[in-house]
């Protein structure tokens, strides 16, 4: 019998990433990169990379003197590697890019998108671009905010949605409880921006901040500030996941704090409010003048994800 080293690496590279993906459904990381739409699928990848875990096995050892003699043709080799040829530059070349992403993932903590990313990502110009021209393009005056300011311990948030007849994990749901959602958001004196909701919320105030303006609203979110904003300003900020975290997008509202400036960025915080508009680099705004707030932990599901809604 003929031991394989190179067949017995692939066989363990192979146990790696299906370990990986296990560990990462086992510690809940897994949202953290990925939609959890597709943690099913993710899933049924971590099974796949066992199976073929197991019959990588059988070809670790081979009967020496009738090795691939199926290859040969008179003294032609088929051009295949069996897993035999010499190991060469080329090979460690091809296995450092497939172990990398092993070593991170176990030797990595999963890690949470933060106001650094967001400035890379483009923060207030992102922002400011998602929003229609404002035709008068003066600069705003400070709004006033109300000195009742209130600041609390950590506490937990509570991510239930604010349809009763939905659920937060409901992957999917029809046009007709879409519509409801949003007719609730135009009939409701209060706006309370839970994550279930969110980011059909944050689109549909966007496209008509006046209608809502005057609106008390809650949410939460991080911390973002940029140079040239005033001492009072800070963006409460959230990423937006459609498939994983290559496609993670940054939305939040551009927010008015009295003592906003001693507040670090990435510090997670629980606010309410009131919503107003405002220019920003000549763009009109949704605005929230915060009346009360109070730092909170960082969610044990900090991304947003989107609506999915049936198509008949």
């Amino acid at each position: 019998m003929k031991f394989s080293y190179q067949q017995a690496v692939r066989a363990l590279i192979l146990l790696a990433f299906s370990a990986m993906l296990f560990k990462l459904h086992f510690t809940g990381d897994i949202t953290k990169f990925i939609n959890p739409k597709y943690v099913g699928l993710s899933q049924s990848a971590s099974v796949i990379f066992l199976i073929l875990f197991f019959i990588q096995i059988t070809r670790i050892w081979s009967v020496k003197e009738h090795s691939h003699e199926h290859c040969y043709h008179e003294d032609h080799a088929c051009g295949h590697d069996h897993g035999d040829a010499a190991f060469n530059s080329k090979k460690l070349i091809s296995y450092m890019i497939i172990i990398v992403p092993l070593l991170t993932g176990f030797l990595l903590p999963a890690k949470v998108l933060d106001s650094s990313i967001a400035a890379k990502k483009g923060g207030m110009t992102v922002l400011s671009s998602q929003k229609s021209p404002q035709k008068d393009t003066s600069t705003p005056e400070a709004i006033d905010t109300d000195d009742n300011i209130t600041q609390g311990e950590e506490t937990a948030i509570d991510d239930n949605p604010v349809d009763p007849g939905l659920s937060a994990d409901q992957k999917e749901i029809s046009q007709e409880q879409f519509d409801q959602l949003i007719q609730k958001l135009e009939t409701t004196p209060s706006i309370e921006m839970t994550d279930y909701v969110y980011d059909a919320y944050y689109e549909e105030i966007s496209k008509d901040i006046n209608k809502f303006k005057g609106r008390k609203i809650k949410l939460n979110g991080f911390v973002y500030k940029e140079d040239g904003f005033k001492e009072n300003q800070l963006v409460l900020s959230r990423f937006l996941i459609t498939h994983c975290v290559a496609d993670a997008g940054i939305i939040g509202f551009l927010s008015e704090l009295t003592n906003a400036s001693s507040i670090e960025q990435d510090t997670w915080i629980e606010a309410n409010g009131v919503l107003d508009v405002t220019n920003y680099n000549g763009m009109e705004l949704p605005y929230i003048k915060i009346t009360e707030w109070k730092k909170i932990s960082t969610p044990k599901e900090p991304y947003l994800y989107p609506i999915s809604v049936k198509l008949l």
